[in-house]
């Protein structure tokens, strides 16, 4: 089961910080790092919906020993030719080598100042190298996802490469459902599926302040966050933890 960690740079998602190992910064935060050192993990996967955090994060691993497989999560559009708002859903790619995270910096870029924060498989595949580079679809947020909870009837193009499905146990309540939603797509695709936990805070007890952290970070709308009504997604379930994942690991 691949632990999928996320950092305080993806604002408003995890409370785990870059921070290296017993520096003055760590105290009183939780260092990716320091989890990774604790847990002598070799392959350290980071998924951020940005690129600001990927040098320090570069350099804490090449500091740390351990490898760095960064993968960007963006939001992927049938088309950016209309303005109309199309069946928009999650994608995760993963650079492979040093080519990767210069088509990963072209990706983002294109991305945040062409297509106000989202690509389309036609751009995308312009950019595209399955040497470098390698496709993941992430457990919530899919299009699968988007299908089965949404009334969405997203059908995206993933042609020009072999996509790999994430699936996770967090004890939600629709977990096991749409499970079987994607085990069903990518057995049809002929595609794998691959174990994973989101990992967005250390141990089950610090949930509160996660969901103190989302609530801060929560944007300005008709019904703003809070302790009290938190109406936050995914907060249903204390099980994004590190915590959460050695117990199911060790099962």
């Amino acid at each position: 089961m691949i632990p999928l960690f996320k950092s305080h740079y993806s604002i408003g998602k995890s409370i785990l910080t870059l921070v290296p190992p017993g520096s003055e910064g760590a105290q009183g935060s939780d260092s990716i790092f320091s989890i990774a050192q604790e847990e002598g993990l070799q392959d350290l996967f980071l998924v951020e919906d940005s690129l600001v955090g990927f040098l320090q994060a570069l350099k804490g691993a090449g500091e740390l020993g351990v490898n760095l497989r960064f993968g960007l999560r963006l939001t992927m559009a049938d088309s950016l030719a209309t303005s109309e708002t199309n069946c928009l859903h999650k994608i995760i790619i993963f650079s492979r080598n040093s080519d990767g995270c210069k088509k990963l910096n072209q990706i983002y870029s294109f991305a945040f100042t062409e297509g106000e924060g989202k690509i389309d498989t036609e751009h995308l595949k312009k950019l595209w190298s399955n040497k470098d580079l390698k496709l993941a679809i992430p457990f919530y947020d899919s299009f699968i996802f988007q299908n089965l909870f949404s009334f969405s009837s997203c059908v995206p193009d993933f042609s020009f490469t072999h996509p790999s499905f994430f699936i996770e146990d967090n004890g939600l309540p629709f977990d096991p459902l749409l499970t079987t939603a994607v085990v069903k797509y990518a057995r049809k695709m002929k595609a794998e599926t691959v174990e994973a936990k989101s990992i967005f805070y250390k141990e089950r007890a610090d949930f509160e302040a996660f969901q103190t952290y989302k609530c801060i970070c929560g944007r300005q709308s008709f019904r703003k966050p809070s302790l009290e009504s938190p109406n936050l997604d995914h907060c249903g379930s204390v099980e994004f933890s590190m915590e959460s994942w050695k117990e199911a690991v060790r099962a």
